[in-house]
Parts: structure tokens; C-alpha cells; sequence
């Protein structure tokens, strides 16, 4: 019986992953959102934010986890951009250090701002966790779109972001650490 309870788990575990691993989010066209929020730690993240922006895709754009001591120059001049954008519509936001503070720090962000709509930009791998976490920081009033940038994650990556979403959707799920 426990035999076959844990193959059970195992063959769960490996069809979600596969699905995980499939349906990774592609760049998402053609939507225009209130905002965009943009967590650091991934190539062409900030780079696809900005060339949003500029698009007129969104009205203002946060980049939440920034490291301490950062201004906006300093991101201007390394992603080539105006400062003018920056002053007008970038903000920075230095208190998060992972998904789940990346998320509280938004969700105060869109309130104080009143947003009813968000464009998430992350690494493809890291739109479904991220996303989640968005969401059940913000509540139900607010929409989140995911705008997954193209990457080539190691496999590792991709277990330990697919180990870390199942167990925090659990944990919601649950109401553990809400």
C-alpha cells in the first residue's frame, strides 16, 4: 500500500513536471496592463520592461529587488535608456530579496497606486510561482498577467522552481505562511 502510495506521488510529480516544462509562458503580445512590475535576477528582464514601456504597454513600470544603493541613473546609463523614463516612470524597489517579499513589495506599489491590472516580466521558468505568489499577495481585485522571457534554464533550474512552486502552492493552499 505505501509502495504504490509513493509510486503514485513519483508518477505525480513527474507528469506535473513535464507539464510544468511545456507550458513554460511564452513573451506575452498585444496587452496593455496598468502596470508592469519587473522582479531582478534574470537576463532581458528588465530589458523587455522597459521596451514595454516605451511601447506605451503600460502607464508606470516597478523593478522590485533591487540591490541597495541603486538609482535610477545607474540602471538608465547600464540599459541605455533615457533618464527622462526613469524620472517619469520607473520606480525601484530595494526591500524585496526573494519571490515572496518580490510580491509584497509590488502588491503595496499597485495599491498605493491603485492599479487594477499588472504585467509580470520574469524568466519563462519563473512566471508560474511568481505569478502565484503576485496574486495571493494582491488578493482577487487586481489582474496579473504573466510575460514569460525566454531563457535557457539546466535542468536543475527547472526542478528546483517546480519543487519550490508545488510546495508554496501547498502551503497556500494550506494557509501556511500567508
Amino acid at each position: 500500500m505505501i509502495v504504490r502510495l509513493f509510486g503514485l506521488v513519483a508518477l505525480a510529480w513527474c507528469l506535473g513536471f513535464a507539464a510544468f516544462m511545456l507550458l513554460l509562458p511564452p513573451p506575452l503580445e498585444g496587452n496593455t496592463t496598468d502596470a508592469i512590475v519587473v522582479p531582478t535576477g534574470g537576463a532581458g528582464r528588465i530589458d523587455r520592461g522597459i521596451a514595454l514601456l516605451q511601447r506605451r504597454q503600460a502607464r508606470r513600470m516597478l523593478v522590485t529587488g533591487v540591490a541597495p544603493g541603486v538609482r535610477p541613473i545607474d540602471l538608465a546609463q547600464t540599459y541605455r535608456t533615457p533618464p527622462s523614463l526613469f524620472a517619469c516612470c520607473i520606480d525601484l524597489g530595494a526591500d524585496a530579496v526573494d519571490t515572496r517579499s518580490n510580491a509584497e513589495e509590488t502588491a503595496a506599489w499597485v495599491q498605493t497606486h491603485g492599479y487594477r491590472t499588472v504585467r509580470l516580466v520574469t524568466s519563462d521558468w519563473h512566471v508560474p510561482r511568481a505569478r502565484m505568489e503576485l496574486a495571493a499577495a494582491m488578493g482577487p481585485g487586481v489582474r496579473v498577467l504573466g510575460d514569460g522571457v525566454p531563457s535557457t534554464p539546466r535542468l536543475g533550474t527547472l526542478v528546483n522552481e517546480y519543487n519550490k512552486l508545488v510546495l508554496r502552492r501547498v502551503a497556500l493552499w494550506l494557509g501556511v505562511g500567508v
